[in-house]
């Protein structure tokens, strides 16, 4: 393990343990996540729904596994210097999978690692229907992660649908038990009531992450107020991919009733502003160093 790797996650542990609201979007490929750090986020997080969305186009029912996550997570790293936190859903199986998955995504350089506890295949948080495991095979899921890892600071951050399945008090259950098994954040998915959003956080001594789906069943809160009732991570998860989608309507759009697009920043980012966040102009001083001289 580098040093730096080190040094990032020492910091973003640090700073999640703060409990100040760490706002942090997701990302669905590496030059999302390179917008994300452009725009000065403090982290980053791929999302398992958005790599599904966007890279297979297919709905959060559970298609991808650890080859396609950890491929896209290398990616990321390799574009963006940020903390990185990885869904990893149900870990791709059990403790076993979930070991390997905790290996083979520190070794590309994860900052943390998300699992869950619904049944195989799982489906979106945010969707009817969900199922959970018992809460005795997750706890096993989480002892394996947290034996797994290298690195103290790599993170393990637990997530529970129990919430939809068997009600709030059984989702706070479980995020005791997963405390005790080893996790160093909580993620209790699909709050539906402010009540239950402001109660939690004086639960539990780990931070929690809260979850903001746009559309979804949470209500959306200000991250200032998150902040206040002391979450340490607010997630947007899917905001970059349902703006890029919009763009991606709007543009196209426009190019289907003209005819024709042209460089207009209220349809498109600039072809010169596309070159900079792909670092044209590295690319273009390395080529001229590396050139033979005649």
């Amino acid at each position: 393990m580098s040093s730096s790797a080190a040094s990032r996650r020492e910091r973003f542990r640090a700073e999640i343990g703060k409990k100040q609201g760490l706002l942090v979007p997701g990302a669905f490929n590496a030059m999302s996540a390179r917008l994300i750090e452009d725009m000065g986020f403090g982290a980053v997080y791929l999302t398992g729904a958005g790599v599904t969305n966007m890279s297979f186009g297919l709905p959060d029912l559970g298609f991808i596994g650890l080859t396609d996550i950890a491929e896209h997570a290398a990616r990321v790293r390799d574009a963006v210097e940020l903390p990185l936190i990885v869904d990893a859903d149900t870990g791709f199986g059990n403790a076993l999978n979930v070991r390997q998955a905790v290996r083979t995504l520190e070794r590309v350089g994860v900052d943390a690692i998300q699992i869950e506890d619904q049944v195989m295949p799982k489906k979106c948080g945010h969707f009817s229907g969900k199922e959970v495991v018992s809460a005795g095979e997750m706890v096993g899921k989480i002892r394996a992660a947290v034996d797994a890892r290298t690195d103290d600071n790599f993170l393990i951050v637990a997530r529970t649908d129990a919430a939809a399945a068997h009600g709030i008090d059984a989702a706070i259950d479980r995020a005791h038990r997963f405390v005790e098994a080893g996790a160093d954040v909580l993620f209790i998915e699909a709050m539906e009531t402010r009540a239950d959003i402001e109660r939690l956080p004086g639960l539990f001594e780990k931070p929690l992450l809260i979850n903001i789906v746009i559309g979804g069943k949470t209500p959306v809160q200000d991250r200032d107020a998150l902040a206040a009732l002391r979450y340490g991570l607010v997630l947007y998860a899917n905001a970059a991919l349902q703006g890029a989608v919009r763009g991606m309507q709007q543009s196209l759009g426009v190019l289907r009733e003209r005819g024709r697009v042209d460089e207009d920043p209220a349809i498109v980012a600039p072809f010169k502003e596309r070159q900079r966040l792909v670092q044209k102009p590295l690319f273009d001083s390395l080529d001229a160093r590396y050139k033979e001289d005649d």
